[in-house]
């Protein structure tokens, strides 16, 4: 079973800063850390893998120290790491990021199954692994709790819903977003570590793609963001006075004046 998993490096601080000409996250000098909702998808492809037999193969797109996030993935049991890193495909929306990620993967040569984190915490979207899915043109389920089975051509999970779960079965190839419920990620051994130090990173640009520049990046990204700003916060209050019976005829005035009555 050959098994790729989407990861991305983000921000470890809630100290975020914009590029105020380009809109986009500045990344340099911030720490960085593994998006944790991918961390349950990295285990639960390493856990397929340990069953079934098969490869894990580790995919982000990002900046070239992004394979500090590549590494770990590898230190708890992935076998092959890809970084698809260049200038071109900076300030991508959703849909750039995705259209990067299937061309990626369709140059790894296909995967059984790709997981997913459900979202990551600096897009906080949930877009990226249903548009990879689209892309494709492979059938999906997001907010997957639990693999039930993985055999026959067949992929059968649970997806968890607002009021309990609904159990799905999907043809593979197929993509899989997971929530935390799934697994308890595991922590790298030493071996694990001193082997992932040593571990090649395959790096590709968007001329070994092979695919629109066009598609990547800012250019390829529908939408942009023009402007960010911080919201004022305005607090205002009003002491209400007099008798009991005078302040709540004067509260019943106020919530009117507003609409809630």
């Amino acid at each position: 079973m050959n098994i790729v998993v989407l990861i991305k490096q983000v921000p470890g601080s809630t100290e975020i800063k914009v590029d105020p000409k380009t809109n986009t996250l500045v990344r340099d000098g911030v720490e960085a850390i593994v998006n944790p909702f991918d961390t349950y998808a990295v285990e639960e492809a390493v856990r397929l893998k340990e069953a079934q037999g098969g490869t894990v193969t580790v995919l982000t797109m990002g900046p070239p120290q992004a394979a500090e996030a590549l590494k770990q993935a590898l230190s708890v049991g992935a076998d092959r790491a890809i970084l698809v890193s260049d200038r071109a495909f900076a300030g991508a929306d959703t849909l750039a990021t995705s259209f990067t990620l299937a061309a990626a993967i369709r140059k790894t040569g296909g995967a059984d199954i790709v997981i997913a984190g459900k979202q990551t915490l600096d897009g906080d979207t949930g877009q990226v692994g249903p548009e990879v899915a689209m892309h494709l043109k492979l059938p999906f389920a997001t907010y997957v709790k639990k693999i039930e089975s993985a055999d026959g051509g067949k992929l059968r999970v649970e997806r968890l819903v607002e009021d309990g779960y609904e159990v799905l079965e999907l043809p593979t190839p197929c993509v899989i977003t997971v929530v935390k419920e799934i697994n308890e990620p595991r922590l790298p051994s030493l071996r694990g570590i001193m082997a992932a130090k040593k571990a090649e990173i395959v790096t590709w640009s968007a001329a070994d793609l092979g695919e629109d520049a066009k598609r990547f990046g800012l250019s390829g990204s529908p939408t942009q963001v023009v402007e960010t700003y911080v919201p004022e916060r305005v607090k205002t209050g009003e002491m209400i006075t007099g008798t009991v019976e005078q302040q709540v005829d004067r509260l019943v005035e106020k919530l009117k004046e507003t609409g809630v009555l």
